[in-house]
């Protein structure tokens, strides 16, 4: 490649930095003061975007692929087109200076859709990208004029002029998104929120019995370790919300609207419950669920406040980034502990969960029920709303499936001839597991020995003693729920409504 055609590159990733440092920069800045709710970040913004418009078999890829880290994935996709078209810019600027100007505009115009267009924007969000375009342009023509020695009194390319340039034009274009992110003091907020935390009295803690655990090595803990639960929703930003600014709106089909305030919902009489969430993009055998003690206010309370008017069936709950999930009218109504949940774990919900205040449903997949960082509940109906996922192909009510996994030993272990612990986890929430059974090769089912149930709504960790013998070996296991329904054989995808089939894994016995 020529000195010519390098010189043009580097100009147009030097536009790219300095348009998007300072617009992240102010950014950063407007929501330091008030003026702004975040929404003011290209690069949040336009990844947002991505997200909102990402097709079912996309998401399922992401997920199954890259799974807790499919968020960190995009930003580095985000970050090498940006590059690359930041490139482009400089290329065609080289050529054809107007030409070059277009595609910038284009781009920049697309950026401010993706601004103006998100949930949470507002009227001030658009202006960090205009003054960062601004200052983009301005870069690109002193870049054009001294890489082509056009600029006043110039025979030929301004080498000393170019890496002053550059070097200030990077340094500022990377200073100010590492700012922007710093400056806006959001998190500083709402890590100080939660420190302060108490979590609220429960006249009725949940005591967790004995003989849960099933005491075998490498099985998933009863309890999912603070800090490793996981984590699945479409916010490319961890929305850092200050409590004291919070509040949860009950709209829709009631008799009354109501407007809860922080300090309201912890005074309310708090409840605890045992409670284990599933993502329905998990695959058979795979780990995007986990098991805690969550502490809220029962969201039937509320919804008698407000007075549930005759013929509703849903409520539609809003995250504060514009996530939507529609829940059956019965799931929050009904004698099961769906809350308002405000600490996991007797302790305050880390933001990446919800903080301040988040929705868990027993018995549902997460995208119909687990909204996080919840600001609205709409009771309407099922013909006239829909939350995120089902016009994205997935099905509206999403009851979670029974199933089961082997923890123990893992797919392709070799293992030593004699007794071997064969032990993972099963679930049917808000039905429980009555039964849980593995076959070994072609062999007769054999029945499992049961953790203790602590609640309906948790997993059950579960064991079989298998006398092994030499040789490569398959091991499959199915659960059997409280009714006595067997664990779905048939394989099947995510989607629409969750995975089915039997967790298979081989070993070798040595």
């Amino acid at each position: 490649m020529t000195a010519t055609r390098w010189r043009a590159i580097v100009g147009g990733l030097v536009t790219g930095l300095v348009t998007l440092g300072l617009a992240e920069l102010l950014a950063g800045l407007l929501t330091r003061f008030g003026w702004s709710s975040g929404a003011g970040s290209p690069v949040l913004s336009v990844g947002g975007a991505f997200i909102d418009r990402t097709p079912p078999w996309l998401k399922d890829f992401a997920v199954s692929t890259f799974g807790t880290a499919d968020k960190t994935v995009l930003l580095i996709g985000i970050s090498l087109v940006l590059t690359v078209l930041s490139a482009v810019v400089g290329l065609l600027a080289f050529r054809r200076f107007a030409a070059g100007v277009t595609l910038f505009v284009v781009l920049v115009a697309v950026a401010a859709l993706a601004i103006v267009t998100r949930p949470d924007s507002g009227a001030f969000d658009p202006v960090p990208l205009l003054v960062g375009a601004y200052a983009g342009l301005l870069t690109l023509r002193a870049w054009w004029h001294r890489a082509r020695g056009t600029s006043e009194g110039a025979t030929g390319p301004d080498r000393r002029a170019l890496l002053r340039l550059g070097a200030g034009g990077a340094a500022l274009g990377v200073l100010g998104i590492v700012a922007g992110r710093v400056v806006s003091g959001s998190a500083r907020a709402v890590d100080a929120a939660r420190k302060a935390f108490v979590v609220p009295f429960v006249k009725t803690p949940v005591r967790i019995p004995s003989g849960v655990s099933v005491g075998v090595p490498g099985v998933t803990p009863f309890l999912d370790p603070w800090g490793q639960f996981y984590r699945i929703d479409t916010a490319l930003s961890v929305p850092q919300i200050d409590p004291a600014q919070w509040q949860l709106k009950v709209t829709g089909m009631v008799e009354r609207e109501i407007t809860l305030t922080w300090d309201e919902l912890l005074a309310k009489p708090m409840q605890q419950a045992l409670i284990t969430l599933m993502c329905v993009s998990n695959e058979v055998g795979g780990r995007l669920n986990g098991n805690a003690i969550w502490t809220g206010w029962p969201v039937r309370e509320l919804l008698k406040e407000a007075g549930v008017k005759p013929g509703a069936d849903m409520v539609l709950s809003r995250s504060s980034d514009g996530f939507t999930a529609g829940t059956p009218l019965e799931a929050l109504t009904d004698n099961r502990n769906s809350l308002l949940a405000v600490a996991m774990n007797s302790r305050a919900l880390p933001p990446e969960h919800g903080f301040p205040v988040r929705l868990v449903v027993p018995g549902l997949y997460g995208y119909v029920s687990a909204t996080k960082w919840v600001v609205e509940l709409k009771v309407t109906t099922f013909a006239a709303d829909q939350g995120y996922w089902t016009p994205r192909g997935w099905s509206a009510k999403g009851p979670v499936k029974t199933s089961s996994r082997i923890d123990v030993p893992a797919d392709g272990d070799t293992v030593d001839a004699g007794t071997v612990a064969i032990a993972g986890v099963a679930w049917a929430q808000h039905r429980g597991i009555k039964a849980v059974e593995v076959q070994v090769d072609s062999g007769p089912w054999q029945p499992a020995e049961l953790g203790t149930e602590a609640t309906i709504d948790a997993w059950r960790q579960w064991v079989v003693r298998w006398k092994a013998t030499s040789g490569r070996h398959t091991v499959k296991v199915r659960a059997i729920d409280a009714s006595g329904a067997v664990q779905i054989a048939q394989e099947a995808p995510p989607a629409p409504d969750g995975s089915t089939g039997y967790h298979t894994i081989s070993v070798t016995v040595r």
